[in-house]
């Protein structure tokens, strides 16, 4: 069966033991999607669209679909009592951020469960 050099991958599924290796296993599928960037650093939506040329609008397009495909990718690998917690988020970097804030050096991810 051939595959067109396409590879099937399993997303990292965070668990309860887990999120160390979570986290750097998001880090490395999330670059290697050039998806990386958007998650940890984000992106400014501007306030009047209206007023962007064409080749701002194409780039900001470009900008929010890589946004969503790394979202995607976060929402991907979270059970459904993690996703809970960041459904309503609308941008990648801020799903990031809501796992990543919640955990302090002293707690587990076994806490959230």
């Amino acid at each position: 069966m051939t595959n067109n050099g396409i590879f099937p991958f399993q997303t990292p599924r965070l668990t309860k033991d887990n999120y160390e290796n979570w986290c750097l296993r998001m880090k490395a599928l999330l670059g290697a999607q050039d998806a990386w960037e958007i998650t940890h650093r984000g992106y400014e939506s501007p306030q009047n669209e209206a007023s962007l040329s064409r080749q701002e609008k194409k780039a900001l397009t470009k900008t929010r679909m890589k946004d969503q495909h790394a979202l995607n990718f976060i929402h991907q690998c979270l059970d459904d009592s993690m996703f809970a917690k960041v459904a309503n988020d609308d941008t990648a970097k801020e799903a990031w951020e809501i796992e990543t804030l919640r955990m302090k050096e002293s707690e587990s991810i076994s806490d959230y469960y």
